[in-house]
């Protein structure tokens, strides 16, 4: 979908997937809050009363971001309004490639999509409530979706010696439970 779009809006697109930020904050961006440097970018003007935050980001998005035009004071060029979610809608994907799931994308898909990625790789819904700027953790609770990324499936194996059982941990099996002298290992498939 990002690599679709144009230079900008492609380049905003991944700067929401990165961080998790609102549309709005993203459009009020100068380039005085990125650092080439050190890969940050500091949002200074956060939306509904939250507080500054600093955000690392890729060499990607950093290489993308310095190839946009410098017109204006602002990264983006543009306040909020309806043409920018026009032109998105334009184009997109999904009506290139006729596909009407990609139509159900929206810039605000983004931050949801962070939220749930950042609580699944950390386990930590308080990072979750910090990196979205929330006050109330509810309001956290209902970015980070419920998705399994991982299988139900397992591989068992058992074990009767010890050596048996320190090549199942080596192979990368868990220890389970111990039924009638063997202990029983399981790996996720």
């Amino acid at each position: 979908m990002i690599a679709g779009c144009g230079k900008k809006t492609g380049t905003m697109l991944l700067l929401l997937k990165e961080t998790g930020m609102r549309i709005g904050e993203a459009l009020r961006l100068s380039w005085e809050d990125l650092d080439f440097e050190r890969n940050t970018l500091t949002l200074n003007e956060p939306e509904k009363h939250g507080n500054p935050r600093q955000f690392r980001l890729s060499v990607t998005l950093m290489a993308r971001l310095s190839k946009l035009p410098r017109k204006s004071t602002k990264i983006f060029g543009v306040k909020w309004n309806n043409a920018v979610g026009i032109n998105f809608r334009r184009q997109r994907i999904a009506e290139k490639l006729q596909n009407p799931r990609l139509l159900q994308i929206s810039f605000h898909t983004f931050r949801h999509w962070k939220a749930t990625t950042e609580y699944h790789r950390t386990k930590d819904i308080l990072h979750v409530t910090r990196l979205l700027c929330h006050r109330n953790i509810q309001n956290t609770l209902v970015y980070t979706q419920l998705v399994t990324f991982e299988s139900d499936e397992y591989h068992d194996k058992t074990a009767k010696t010890l050596d048996e059982a320190c090549e199942l941990a080596e192979a990368g099996f868990e220890f389970f439970t111990t039924i009638e002298s063997a202990q029983v290992f399981r790996k996720r498939k």
